[in-house]
């Protein structure tokens, strides 16, 4: 509980109607009003995630915009560029690469948000679990599902890679705001 008496020195000026009285009174401790959200029941605190239907948006919707602004399409026009063209020939051929490549890298890596979506609100849904080896198995999970239609081996491979992928952003993060904390992260 914060200390409104007069010996107190605070960093910034709290405004508090009970101020004037004395810091043991227990008139300030009946009135306390607490800074922490109040919930109804407790498993409205225990639940810190959104919803599914809005991570299946936010997945797929971010998935799709980060991987329609292909820059590989942009590259393979400018590398595909003949001598001697004009500005302007060079500028459409890299906007029409870029747009041929980053609509189909979109397409994959909204699939992907999709799937990670539903396999992640599946595991919390049925486990009971929301950390983060539930992402990491949603991960594996995703990736696994996602190459199966070329082998099972393949399928292997693509959820180690999608643990993998889904384990390093979940486990550096933490890592990131300890070593580098200036990020906005």
């Amino acid at each position: 509980m914060d200390d409104f008496s007069q010996n107190s020195t605070p960093k910034y000026k709290k405004y508090s109607p009970y101020q004037e009285l004395a810091p043991n009174s227990p008139y300030l401790k009946l009135y306390y009003l607490p800074t922490a959200p109040e919930h109804l029941f407790e498993e409205q605190a225990l639940r810190t995630r959104r919803n599914a239907f809005e991570n299946l948006t936010f997945y797929t919707g971010t998935s799709y915009f980060t991987g329609a602004g292909s820059v590989k399409g942009s590259f393979e026009g400018l590398s595909s560029a003949q001598y001697g063209e004009s500005l302007k020939i060079r500028t459409s051929r890299v906007l029409n690469m870029g747009g041929l490549k980053g609509r189909s890298f979109g397409n994959t890596t909204g699939v992907l948000g999709l799937l990670y979506a539903g396999m992640e609100s599946t595991i919390i849904h049925n486990l009971d679990v929301d950390d983060a080896h539930a992402r990491v198995l949603a991960g594996v999970g995703t990736g696994a599902v996602y190459r199966v239609v070329s082998g099972f081996r393949s399928g292997v491979i693509g959820g180690v890679v999608g643990g993998i992928a889904v384990g390093a952003f979940v486990y550096g993060k933490p890592l990131l705001k300890r070593f580098a904390p200036n990020l906005p992260i």
